[in-house]
């Protein structure tokens, strides 16, 4: 790391080169070929196991860390593959709960029918079985986009499972000597760790920016809406639900987002615009509250940092938004590091 570092911007080692075009090769496959999940899950295990295993590895002596590395590898698995399986059982079960959606949709169309000028309530459905016969009419015309839909839900369970295997290998394959490595398997493996930092370095950003946003919707649900006599079904977990969806970046915004605005039209079509208007606009912020958080984490500006959002997502879409933050982080990290910046 030393020997890279001091060679500064005059002569940079071939060995070097060769890296980062492999590195720049990588990166650009993973959102190529839509693997940006797996490589999220690996850095995410990995960066778990490289947090606790310190802590384990004082209980054991001699080759204390490897066996810290591999049981935190092991517990990380263990635990994520119930959670995987629990979320597809529930998804299994979601029949059961179809009467009490009805009930709901109807409840609905009921009132948006009282509230809407006729222009509009001309285009709503009478009643929940006039809903249901035009949703099968537009299953039947869609079949095949929802059969790709259902495989590339499987296909993202598969890259979740397999992408935290390979981060937890690869922690364990650290933990071994680096002077016992060939320069290539060097030069790779201290790339993996400046992807692996930046991308701790924009998790722990990414948990203010949801801190924030959490704290917003919060203010919202909890204090605007009640001042209003509007009292929110399950505001409180709605709250959580924000929080830790917001932990992913800008997905996870348009995830509780569409929570929310579902939960709001059981109350009435007006408190649903309401909360989708302000949702937009605390999802607008989003996008400088986090070239503004991540841009100090990693000693970017936010210009910088909005700059490469852009970039990426008119290149590949959410998924280039999501890894704009890390690819940059890491790009900035690399430059450092050869003393070019």
């Amino acid at each position: 790391m030393n020997s890279e570092a001091a060679a500064g911007p005059a002569r940079i080692p071939r060995i070097q080169l060769i890296g980062w075009a492999l590195a720049a090769a990588a990166l650009f496959l993973v959102l190529h070929l839509g693997l940006l999940v797996a490589l999220l899950s690996g850095l995410l295990a990995h960066q778990l196991i490289h947090i606790l295993a310190p802590r384990l590895a004082g209980r054991f002596s001699g080759r204390g860390q490897v066996v810290a590395v591999a049981l935190l590898a092991t517990a990380v698995v263990a635990i994520t593959l119930p959670l995987v399986l629990a979320a597809l059982a529930w998804l299994s079960r979601a029949s059961e709960n179809l009467p009490l959606l009805e009930i709901r949709l109807q409840g609905i169309i009921d009132i948006a029918r009282t509230q809407l000028p006729g222009i509009l309530t001309d285009h709503l459905p009478r009643d929940v079985e006039q809903m249901q016969a035009s949703l099968s009419a537009w299953l039947r015309q869609h079949i095949a986009e929802l059969q790709l839909a259902g495989k590339a839900a499987v296909s993202t369970v598969v890259h979740v499972i397999v992408g935290m295997v390979l981060g937890a290998l690869l922690a364990f394959e650290e933990v071994r000597p680096a002077d016992t490595l060939r320069p290539l398997a060097r030069t790779l493996m201290l790339r993996s760790g400046l992807l692996a930092a930046s991308f701790r370095q924009v998790v722990f950003a990414q948990v203010r920016i949801s801190a924030l946003n959490t704290a917003f919707t919060g203010a919202y649900l909890l204090i605007i809406l009640p001042l209003f006599g509007i009292h929110l079904p399950m505001a409180k977990t709605l709250v959580v639900i924000t929080f830790v969806a917001g932990l992913l970046p800008v997905v996870g915004n348009l995830i509780s987002n569409t929570v929310i605005f579902v939960v709001s039209l059981s109350i009435s079509l007006y408190v649903a615009l309401s909360a989708l208007a302000f949702l937009i606009v605390i999802h607008k912020l989003e996008y400088f509250l986090n070239a503004r958080i991540v841009g100090s984490r990693i000693h970017a500006r936010a210009w910088e940092l909005l700059g490469a959002m852009l970039v990426l997502e008119a290149a590949f879409g959410v998924a280039g938004l999501v890894a704009a933050p890390i690819y940059y982080a890491y790009i900035k990290a690399e430059l450092k590091l050869a003393a070019l910046i």
